[in-house]
């Protein structure tokens, strides 16, 4: 309860001021100055015991006050009683701070009102508080409304809190009233009310975009839902602005607060700052609230320094915080020890997460079983975080499942995981009944995963698109899968743009031609990954304009990395260059590969050399392998050279 009175002393008058021209040591400074203030306490005291006798009631009030600060409350309590009785309401006021401190609630209630009724702001505010305490909240609303009115920042604080507790609208202008006035809590629950605030404006305006434009469509899935483009420019121009200035105030009295002290404030405005960017800023805010005491902001300290590369000094507070029962800053002690290979160590920490109440511990704990080969283990601990609602973890569990051949025990889990937002276990869903031949339920879980932006998902989507004619939306998905970096995708991509290519003049060998379609941009973009298909189109596209070399380089990638068109086509190109004996053993890789004209190609070679058995067993290889035109080729040379050896 506030203690009313003169707070000042003598000493900070300036009465006392040391002696110019004597100079002290920062020791004898320091007690010097003690000595004078407890001496012009002394003094003051003194004044006001003598006005006192001598009947000032104003003297009688502060001397209580002084002696009520000090915790003399049998010598404070006769000085205010009389101050009382003679009309002072700061007395009256101060009595009932001493009575409610004594363990007299109802007689301080009663001083209370009388310094409120006198006009006292303190007292009306203590009143409203006693009042609420016992529940009488018309007439704690009342007295607080008295002293916020007043301008008494606690009483401004009190009846926001009240108002806030009955989701009262005018709740919010007297906090602000109460943090303009410096109130640091009044600062910090404002900020975090106007975060809300935005927070669900948001979420109601991309709500209703999405409306309009995906009605059939979820477009956001997980951790930050991501809603789809907005038609409406002009709405959504002013939703920003609108969220720019709110979190902008928001993060004005996060900083009121913090510079105040408060460091669940701190904490809010360095991870404000971080997200901003501003790093170094936000290091400091968060070791100032971590060095108060808050755990998340130590934990969150731990995460800005690893990565600044400081693992050393990032442990030491991850430490911290874990040892103050922060399970996510136990978490990364754990994989922090898990990356150093002591896995006992990384296990304790994962243990203490769990024991914090975070379910990535047990999540954790399952991968370090798993990576471990302790396959009954990570299921118990997939399991456990599975059941407390770890999405990652269901999905995990069901694919443990799975590979033990327990396909009706993963698909609930793989279900679960994908209800609650996890992309792979949609992603997954599509696998499992793509496998069981339901393509249609198939379909539907691969575009509910591409539309939360998984590229394999996409591409699914895309290539089952094009099986059905939709070409305009196969294109679509397929951009979407190659651009995030799936070479099938680009290689299918390209191929769509390729069909619609109107025919290019043909070139001669070694005539270059530099310029190139967007599809043959999307064929090297999935050639430079390493599909061998793409890189044998490459090589195709670039022999068909004349570069030869880029040709020839592109067939040999795809042959190296196993592609038998790759081998017969370099065969070709070395043959065109007269390098026949090499383009032999490309055709003979290609050929022991399956490609059937390959074995043609050796054929005609070995007869032409007179090699007519090799060429009739390369002949029996080309029948065998096809096309049906090889096999019919083929069978006439075999003939042929049958009847030749037997000549």
């Amino acid at each position: 309860m506030d203690v009313m009175g003169d707070k000042a002393t003598l000493f900070e008058t300036g009465r006392f001021v040391q002696p110019s021209g004597e100079e002290a040591t920062p020791d004898e400074s320091r007690d010097e100055t003690a000595d004078a203030v407890e001496t012009g306490e002394a003094v003051e005291e003194m004044r006001l015991r003598l006005a006192a006798e001598a009947g000032d009631a104003e003297a009688m009030s502060v001397l209580g006050a002084m002696l009520l600060r000090r915790g003399d409350l049998d010598g404070a309590e006769p000085h205010l009683r009389a101050a009382t009785g003679e009309g002072d309401r700061a007395a009256a006021n101060n009595l009932g701070v001493l009575l409610h401190q004594r363990g007299y609630p109802d007689d301080a209630a009663g001083w209370w009102r009388v310094a409120a009724v006198a006009g006292s702001a303190a007292a009306a505010h203590a009143l409203g508080r006693h009042c609420r305490e016992c529940g009488d909240e018309p007439a704690a609303e009342y007295w607080l409304r008295q002293a916020a009115e007043q301008g008494h920042a606690l009483g401004a604080y009190a009846l926001a809190d009240l108002l806030e507790h009955r989701a009262d609208p005018g709740a919010e202008q007297w906090m602000r009233a109460a943090a303009e006035r410096g109130h640091r809590e009044a600062a910090y629950r404002l900020a975090r009310a106007l975060d809300h605030k935005e927070f669900d404006e948001h979420q109601e305006y991309l709500e209703g975009e999405e409306r309009k434009e995906y009605k059939e469509h979820k477009t956001g899935v997980g951790r930050a839902g991501r809603g789809g483009p907005l038609a409406d420019g002009g709405a959504r121009g002013r939703g920003h602005d609108n969220g720019v200035i709110v979190r902008a105030e928001a993060e004005q009295w996060y900083r009121q607060a913090a510079a105040r002290g408060h460091r669940r404030a701190a904490l809010h405005l360095g991870t404000i700052l971080e997200k901003r960017g501003e790093l170094k800023e936000a290091g400091r805010w968060y070791l100032t609230s971590a060095k108060d005491g808050e755990a998340r902001a130590a934990c969150a300290l731990g995460f800005l320094l690893r990565d600044a590369g400081d693992t050393e000094n990032a442990a030491i507070w991850w430490l911290r915080a874990a040892q103050d029962g922060d399970g996510n800053a136990a978490n990364a002690l754990g994989a922090l020890h898990a990356e150093r290979g002591q896995t006992q160590t990384a296990e304790r920490w994962y243990r203490a997460a769990m024991d914090a109440g975070d379910d990535n511990g047990a999540y954790n704990l399952a991968l370090l079983c798993a990576e471990q080969g302790r396959t009954a283990q990570a299921e118990q601990w997939y399991r456990r975080a599975a059941y407390a609602g770890h999405r990652e973890a269901a999905n995990a569990l069901a694919i443990l499942l799975l590979q033990g051949g327990d396909t009706a025990g993963a698909e609930p889990w793989f279900s679960k995981a994908a209800e609650a937002g996890s992309v792979d276990a949609a992603f997954n869903l599509g696998i499992l009944f793509a496998g069981r031949g339901e393509d249609g339920v198939a379909l539907r879980w691969y575009e509910r995963a591409a539309a939360a932006g998984h590229t394999e998902a996409a591409l699914q989507v895309g290539i089952a698109r094009l099986r059905d004619g939709d070409e305009q939306e196969a294109e679509r998905h397929l951009r979407c899968s190659a651009g995030g970096g799936s070479a099938e995708a680009a290689y299918r991509l390209a191929a769509v743009l390729d069909a619609r290519r109107p025919p290019q003049p043909a070139h001669e060998l070694g005539e270059t031609v530099h310029e190139k379609t967007e599809c043959e941009e999307w064929y090297e973009r999935a050639a430079t990954q390493g599909h061998r298909r793409a890189q044998v189109r490459v090589g195709m596209l670039a022999a068909a304009r004349g570069d030869v070399v880029e040709a020839a380089r592109w067939y040999r990638t795809a042959a190296e990395a196993g592609s038998r068109n790759g081998a017969f086509n370099l065969g070709l190109l070395l043959v065109r260059e007269g390098s026949e004996p090499e383009a032999a053993v490309w055709w003979t890789r290609a050929a022991d590969a399956g490609h059937g004209r390959a074995a043609l190609r050796l054929a005609l070679v070995y007869a032409r050399r007179g090699e007519l058995a090799e060429g009739q067993r390369w002949a029996d290889r080309a029948v065998s392998l096809g096309p049906r035109e090889v096999a019919e080729r083929a069978a006439r040379l075999r003939d042929a050279l049958r009847e030749e050896l037997s000549a």
